[in-house]
């Protein structure tokens, strides 16, 4: 049995040599016939091995041969090149095993006999290693930055110590500006008006209502800025959470005829003009850009008493 797998490695070695020569001198027209012979040669050789180890063994020869020919191919494909005592030991046990029946294949597979590196774990090892050293390098750069939170609030309080005016806090839940500018009306003792229908409304909502009524009727003067259309825009103003901005603060100052002051960082002021000349009352809001964990933010600034 030795002799003969040596002498039927030999043969393998010879014929994929024979293959390797012919499929390179192929051209684009042959490649096809190439391929074919080349299939029925390692067919032919495989038969011709399998009934050489079925005489030798002394066994009746196999009425399915695509089985024996399946398993004969691959027992000398994983011995060829392999030292003797290795391939002695392979093509026993091969000869032992049960024969299980299987499809025979033009492509003989090469199992592998040592477990091979998986790439694409080792790929998102890689990833997950530099995505932590980065997350660890933006932690590090963190420390070392200024707390914009803690410098903008420090430079507000002295925006407001030097014009008299102290906080109340809004709660940041998308109507502060909304809230803001009723907890000043309040204060001014300015009627906020009343949603759709003759229901009177309390707080940020009839102050959304307002903001939206007002920009319904002026449409020439917001339509040019929206980057929506009107009723879509209108319906976040009275019916959303939307923040509400510049657009909004200018149609408030119209319809309560009140001017609006936005202190912001560093001590600057925006002032909102209502048009009614220098006997329009003031109300006072404060900006917050970086205080608020939602982002930009309003709060209702009252004179201090």
């Amino acid at each position: 049995m030795d002799e003969l797998q040596a002498r039927h490695r030999k043969e393998q070695r010879d014929l994929q040599s024979r293959i390797t020569q012919k499929k390179k001198q192929a051209s684009k027209k042959t490649r096809k016939g190439v391929n074919d012979e080349c299939d029925k040669l390692e067919a032919e050789l495989g038969q011709k091995h399998a009934a050489e180890v079925a005489a030798l063994n002394g066994d009746a020869a196999p009425q399915d041969e695509e089985v024996v020919l399946s398993e004969q191919l691959e027992g000398l494909i994983l011995n060829v090149d392999a030292p003797e005592d290795v391939a002695k030991t392979n093509g026993t046990e091969h000869t032992q095993q049960p024969s299980v029946p299987q499809e025979a294949s033009d492509d003989a597979v090469v199992p592998s006999q040592s477990k091979k590196p998986n790439r694409a774990k080792a790929r998102l090892a890689k990833r997950a290693a530099e995505q932590e050293e980065q997350a660890r390098q933006a932690a590090e750069e963190v420390k070392h930055m200024p707390d914009m939170k803690q410098q903008e609030r420090g430079r507000m309080l002295e925006g407001m110590k030097q014009r008299g005016l102290h906080e109340k806090e809004i709660r940041a839940d998308g109507h502060c500006l909304y809230s803001a500018v009723a907890d000043q009306l309040e204060q001014l003792q300015v009627r906020l008006g009343t949603v759709v229908g003759d229901k009177p409304a309390l707080g940020y909502k009839a102050v959304r209502s307002a903001a939206a009524e007002y920009i319904e009727q002026h449409q020439d003067d917001f339509v040019p800025f929206l980057e929506e259309p009107l009723p879509e825009y209108l319906h976040k103003i009275r019916d959303t959470g939307e923040w509400g901005g510049q657009l909004e603060l200018m149609a408030l100052a119209k319809t309560y005829g009140t001017d609006i002051n936005v202190l912001q960082d560093f001590g600057r002021v925006e002032k909102i003009d209502s048009g009614s000349g220098s006997d329009a009352k003031e109300m006072w809001l404060g900006y917050y850009k970086h205080g608020f964990g939602l982002g930009e933010h309003y709060n209702s600034l009252r004179k201090a008493p």
